[in-house]
């Protein structure tokens, strides 16, 4: 079932090119929903065990696929998150086939990479995911899409092709007989090798968290993106680098990560306050969600380089359920721009015209600075408290980044939704059909696990301890 949980996106996105025009919206969402319930399907058999098969022998590679523990919790919030993306896309796109193709390629990418238990095979959907993206944006992207798109994947390549240097690294210098992660784990490489490696894997996971000053792209991709935020959702989910780190860099490089702990651990806390720091000077609905984002990610960053229990898991619970609510308040901005013709914060007076799509969107954004009762506190929260006992200054300095996110996130929304509305403005129309699913489906989630998280902790934590054990981490 793995497989088929896997590569069915992909399956659908090739059907949709030979569907009528007439059906592929229906298509692409029964493949989406059938995606999501293939993986709740999983989640109540307790996960999918390791299956490994030859896949390239001449080279060592194998199809080594795996979900449980967090890879399963990010591979649910992606069938979902595609699923709602899906339905926004079939209402708001004009002809949609082609976005409604990509963005299923994309998922099957994204569900691979948290599957795979080869560093080969990791590769090659790290990169596939990287195609839809790219296509994405140069096909429905805005008038500086081609700089966007250029900087998007110079930024990407060069963090992809050191991460492939370090993927050959590791087995040379370790003597493994295949790239799957057991047999890597098995034979460590030792000494200063292990170092460098170590940061080769690093720059391309840190291009896709991304940590300052790999972070350049990030606003443009998002600005120049569609503005419908469809495939800013499929960007948001591309941020794997955190669960890219802890699944292959803490079990390959544990004398590196710990080495290197302090040094990571700050520049998390720079990424998360600098984060914060530039999103409350703009006024781009879509740029300021990319600094927010680029803030969460110092944090999920800070957990995972601090190796303390308690920080970890709370950043893995954070990678994921960020893109829940980020990935909603990015369609929340589309359903703003539909109606405006803008994404200027400074519209003003949204709130007295559709107080709808205005509470749905506060509620998003109280979920993203981490507001207790909602799944954004118990990650945040954990990874400052794991991070306090290793360090404490940069936790501190971390800290800081959520009183700036309500600084900037309250700013935004008050010039957006409560300040007067201009004369002579056109008129905005609250919420209508899907769009209640688009924003609300997000919202209850977010919702349930800021209230009930044992069900994700339950994933989360035995895999952070077997982890951490094996590293020596506190």
């Amino acid at each position: 079932m793995i497989h088929l949980m896997i590569f069915l996106p992909l399956l659908g996105a090739l059907l949709l090119l030979v569907t009528p025009r007439t059906w592929r919206e229906e298509v692409a969402g029964f493949v989406a929903a059938l995606t999501l319930g293939l993986g709740l399907w999983l989640w109540r058999d307790g996960g999918a065990a390791l299956y490994s098969a030859p896949w390239v022998p001449a080279l060592g590679a194998t199809y080594s696929v795996e979900l449980a523990g967090p890879s399963l919790a990010l591979a649910l919030i992606t069938a979902l998150m595609t699923l709602v993306a899906v339905i926004y896309a079939a209402r708001r796109i004009e002809n949609p086939g082609t976005m409604l193709a990509l963005v299923l390629a994309m998922e099957s990418a994204l569900l691979g990479i948290f599957a795979a238990r080869d560093l080969v095979l990791f590769y090659v959907f790290f990169e596939a995911a990287l195609l839809p993206s790219l296509l994405m944006l140069a096909i429905y992207g805005g008038p500086g899409r081609m700089r966007a798109l250029v900087k998007f994947a110079a930024y990407t390549l060069l963090g992809s092709l050191l991460m492939l240097l370090s993927i050959i690294g590791v087995r040379y210098y370790g003597g493994s007989p295949t790239f799957a992660l057991r047999d890597l784990v098995a034979n460590p490489v030792e000494g200063t090798a292990q170092t460098w490696l170590y940061l080769g894997f690093l720059a391309a996971m840190a291009v896709k968290l991304p940590l300052w000053p790999l972070h350049a792209w990030l606003p443009d991709f998002h600005e120049q993106n569609h503005p419908s935020g469809v495939p800013d959702v499929m960007g948001t989910l591309y941020k794997v680098g955190g669960y890219g780190l802890f699944a292959f860099a803490l079990p390959l490089f544990p004398d590196a990560s710990l080495e290197l702990r302090p040094i990571l651990m700050a520049l998390a806390a720079f990424t998360a306050l600098y984060g914060a720091w530039i999103a409350f000077r703009q006024t781009n609905w879509k740029r300021l969600l990319a600094y927010a984002g680029l803030s969460h990610m110092g944090i999920v960053g800070l957990g995972i380089f601090s190796l303390n229990e308690t920080a970890t898991v709370g950043a893995l619970y954070l990678l994921a359920f960020q893109n829940v609510y980020t990935g909603a308040l990015f369609l929340g901005v589309g359903m703003l721009q539909e109606r405006i013709g803008s994404v200027d914060t400074r519209v003003g007076g949204v709130m007295t015209q559709a107080g709808a799509l205005s509470g749905l969107t506060m509620a998003l954004w109280f979920a993203s600075i981490a507001v207790p009762g909602l799944a954004g506190f118990i990650g945040e929260f954990s990874v400052l408290l794991g991070a306090y006992q290793v360090a404490p200054w940069l936790a501190f300095i971390a800290g800081l980044s959520t009183i700036a996110a309500a600084a900037y996130a309250l700013t935004a929304f008050q010039t957006t939704f409560w300040q007067g509305r201009p004369l002579g403005s056109v008129r905005v129309a609250d919420l209508r059909q899907t769009e209640w699913l688009v924003l609300g489906i997000p919202l209850a989630v977010a919702l349930l696990f800021g209230v009930y998280s044992a069900p994700a902790l339950n994933l989360i934590q035995p895999a952070v301890r077997g982890v951490l054990s094996a590293l020596g981490g506190s």
